[in-house]
């Protein structure tokens, strides 16, 4: 009898799992197949391609500025995110490991920063750097500011490395090892999950963000991103649904295999953040 329940519970216990799976992966089995189908078929109600149109991807890749596309979204993810997490390391160092006055009031104002909507600041922004730095109609408004730390991953950072043991920074001090010194040798190798995390939230904004390149690059088709591009390629393709999700499927195969690729960094520097507080 315990052992007909045991199986019970491990039947029903997987096939709840089986049936989450599916439908969070039936969506983009959908989105892939129809990638993959041709110009007439794509209308119709059929989920399988009658035959397996793989040049649907070569005619999206040929696509004027998709390419282009590709680079500049490159750009801004890859550099926006070093920059973000150069910047907001020794900030989250110093409010989680330093003992000075006004401690507790920098981190409520890093905290306050994450609850302030960037529409609020967006069009003094826009002013500032259209007008004062005539940089509107690319994407370094929106790199710059990154080499200034981010108030999440500031936030994300500090909440790890409280984490870490006062002991080791004390041994490496002891060593003669600075504070310089001691974030890149005792705290930036321990740290490597928590700074994981930041790194992928930080390229996964970047990447898939539309309101940014919307207000500074629209004006620009040099400077567009995937995420905004792809806006205009849906418009200018509203009719070949396979190529929309062939150009759907592209924009999204890259930040899914790099969370696939660094998912257990992810996930281990998520759930330490929130250990200690």
């Amino acid at each position: 009898m315990t052992r007909r329940k045991a199986s019970l519970q491990w039947i029903a216990v997987h096939s709840l799992g089986v049936a989450a799976a599916l439908f969070f992966t039936l969506p983009f089995v959908f989105l892939f197949l129809t990638s993959l189908m041709s110009d007439s078929q794509a209308l119709s109600r059929d989920l399988v391609p009658h035959t397996w149109e793989w040049g649907n991807y070569r005619k999206v890749f040929d696509t004027p500025g998709f390419l282009t596309w590709w680079r500049n979204t490159l750009l801004y993810a890859g550099l926006g995110t070093v920059l973000t997490v150069v910047s907001s390391l020794p900030v989250a160092y110093a409010l989680a490991k330093f003992r000075f006055r006004g401690r507790r009031l920098s981190l409520m104002l890093v905290i306050s920063m994450m609850m302030l909507p960037p529409q609020v600041v967006v069009i003094p922004m826009y002013l500032f750097w259209a007008r004062q730095l005539d940089l509107s109609g690319t994407l370094w408004p929106l790199i710059l500011p990154m080499a200034c730390g981010d108030a999440f991953s500031i936030f994300l950072l500090r909440q790890f490395l409280t984490t870490i043991p006062d002991e080791y920074l004390d041994a490496a001090r002891v060593d003669g090892c600075g504070d310089l010194r001691t974030l890149l040798r005792v705290v930036l190798p321990m740290a490597r999950p928590g700074i994981a995390a930041v790194a992928l939230f930080q390229f996964f904004y970047a990447w898939n963000d539309y309101f940014g390149p919307q207000i500074y690059a629209s004006e620009n088709p040099g400077a567009w991103t995937l995420s905004y591009g792809l806006e205009s390629f849906k418009g200018a393709h509203h009719t070949d649904w396979n190529l929309t999700m062939a150009a759907t499927v592209l924009v999204m195969a890259p930040v899914v295999l790099v969370f696939l690729l660094a998912q257990k960094a992810f996930v281990e520097g998520v759930t330490l953040t929130g250990v200690k507080g």
